[in-house]
């Protein structure tokens, strides 16, 4: 499986995929974002812009922006709205995000953390039932106490202030247009809501599901007006409409109105203090060098840059090998359970804790951790070498999107999107699913929850510059995978020099600091079993990738998305 081993033939077509996963005790559970299908997707060519999202109709929403001149941060914006309609098991108006922008003006690096914060009134013990015990996972999700503030839309909009070039109001419209006149239902959406089974929220359930309770057959053309209105209102009246308008709220209301009196106690603690308080916040991105490139990503209060960039720290110390190839696996795998113990012991919100970037990225401790890596596999679950121990590996969910832009004028956009589970908290406000991004928080160590705090994520939006310039944007949905889907895609991109349509092609593997995953039915037994005689426990499960990749290539760009979900690239 080198990089030009005829991986694609044999990868070709529809690959139905299973649709459960492996919990964190081994328990087998419904994925968040199940495996629906594995269809290669044709690269995309452009000469001026490439636009590569989640979904066509995103993906021709961000390329509608382009040609009308609007730079990458406008495609981005007319993209997301899009999503967060015809994807919205992922991400939307509820939910946060983190963006890279590359200004091609001045060479400069930004990047915008629109993480959901906790509620002024959060405490420890916030998810805990009435006897004090903590909430099973698939309770707290759904629990109204799990609804962090949103954050997206007011990122979105400062990136807008600073690097918008059409009006505010213009980059809704393709959403609005969809949302009115209906899409049809994706066969990935149907799949995730056929999985989901309802929605105990009627008006959730009136809009996905008919009146016998079947969710809507795919092709069936579904319209939302009252995310329509919700559009109007912030095209109107920007981001305020959200954080202190009409759509306030609908917010408020969604997550402290529908419980009785006598379950007070349980009623979400999201209100118009949090919302009118939210602030969006500029972040110094993270860079490194690797090889010839330097690499950059999104800091803390993502995890996603230090554990990529420290893998990457390691593997570059490290013997070079085919992609796919027993050697291969063994080698990232103990990479990435170095890299992922750092990530549990040290990673939090700068702005609660102090996260040591600098001596969890040092190129001579990196260079001990990867002398501790030998021809078999080492500890099941590695020490952290920095931070002591006493953190906690999080429930963080892979229901999340990613877009990658590059505009007509040279700048770079690389937006990761998310409101946590698939469908996020379950609950609609104004036609969008808030998220339920407070069970990202750990119980201990230095992603507790605490007021006014972000959680820490996984997201890792991506930026590669060479000698040139920009290179390559790239990022991926995945929960706490992600910085493994990163990594992966780019050693294979830089170290191994694969076609972009094989970066993302390419089968998925790693480890968290516990078993080693490889994607289920994409790795052959005889691999497995190679290391499996090098004493890992190998465990196959649904690693449900979504990377969208940008590269620069002569005087334009490819863009090619990922066969796992629905996602296309455009360009002109």
């Amino acid at each position: 499986m080198g990089a030009r081993s005829g991986l694609l033939p044999v990868l070709a077509g529809l690959v139905l995929a299973g649709l459960v996963l492996a919990g964190p005790c081994g328990a087998e559970q419904p994925p968040p974002e199940a495996a629906t299908g594995y269809a290669l997707q044709p690269p995309a060519e452009g000469r001026r812009f490439m636009a590569v999202t989640a979904n066509p109709h995103a993906t021709a929403a961000a390329v509608e922006m382009l040609r009308a001149g609007g730079s990458a941060v406008d495609a981005a914006i007319a993209a997301q709205m899009v999503l967060g309609l015809v994807e919205p098991q992922s991400s939307g108006l509820g939910g946060g995000g983190l963006m890279l922008f590359y200004d091609a003006r001045n060479g400069r690096l930004r990047a915008w953390d629109g993480r959901e914060t906790a509620p002024l009134a959060a405490s420890a013990r916030q998810l805990d039932d009435a006897a004090g015990r903590r909430l099973d996972f698939a309770s707290a999700v759904r629990d109204p106490r799990a609804v962090g503030t949103p954050g997206l839309l007011a990122m979105l909009g400062q990136a807008h202030r600073a690097a918008g070039r059409l009006p505010w109001a213009q980059l809704f419209d393709p959403a609005i247009r969809l949302a009115e006149a209906g899409f049809p239902v994706s066969p990935r959406l149907h799949a995730l809501l056929a999985l989901e089974g309802g929605f105990a929220d009627p008006a959730a359930q009136a809009l996905f599901f008919d009146a016998a309770g079947r969710p809507w057959p795919v092709g069936h053309r579904l319209r939302n007006p009252a995310l329509a209105r919700s559009l109007r209102l912030v095209a109107a009246e920007g981001p305020r409409a959200l954080y202190r308008g009409e759509l306030a709220g609908l917010v408020r209301d969604a997550v402290r109105g529908e419980l009785p009196a006598d379950e007070a106690d349980r009623r979400g603690l999201l209100g118009y203090p949090d919302l009118a308080t939210y602030r969006p916040v500029e972040r110094a991105a993270l860079c490194r060098p690797f090889r010839s490139y330097r690499v950059c990503g999104f800091p803390p209060p993502s995890s996603g840059a230090t554990t990529v960039l420290a893998t990457l720290g390691i593997w570059r110390r490290l013997p070079p090998g085919p992609a796919g190839e027993a050697a291969f696996i063994h080698r990232f795998a103990e990479a990435g359970r170095l890299a992922y113990a750092d990530r549990a012991a040290c990673v939090g919100d700068p702005a609660a804790v102090a996260v040591p970037v600098e001596a969890m990225l040092d190129g001579r401790y990196l260079a001990r951790r990867a002398q501790t890596i030998g021809p078999r596999a080492g500890p099941p679950q590695r020490s952290a070498g920095r931070c002591g121990e006493g953190g906690e590996a999080d429930a963080e969910r892979p229901s999340t999107s990613h877009l990658s832009i590059v505009d007509g004028f040279g700048n770079g956009v690389a937006l990761t999107s998310s409101i946590e589970d698939a469908f996020g908290n379950r609950r609609l406000a104004g036609g969008f699913f808030l998220n339920n991004q407070l069970t990202d928080f750990s119980a201990e160590g230095p992603n507790r929850i605490a007021p006014g705090k972000r959680p820490r994520s996984s997201m890792a939006p991506t930026v590669v510059f060479d000698r040139r310039g920009l290179y390559a944007l790239l990022g991926s949905p995945g929960g706490s995978q992600i910085p493994n889907f990163v990594s992966q895609a780019l050693i294979g991109l830089l170290d191994g020099r694969m076609p972009p349509q094989e970066v993302v092609a390419q089968p998925r593997v790693g480890s968290r600091n516990g078993p080693t995953e490889v994607e289920r039915g994409r790795v052959g037994v005889e691999v497995i079993e190679a290391l499996r005689a090098r004493g890992h426990t190998v465990r196959e499960v649904e690693m449900t990738s979504g990377i969208a990749l940008v590269v620069r290539s002569g005087r334009g760009w490819v863009g090619v998305a990922d066969p796992r979900r629905e996602g296309t690239a455009g360009g002109d």
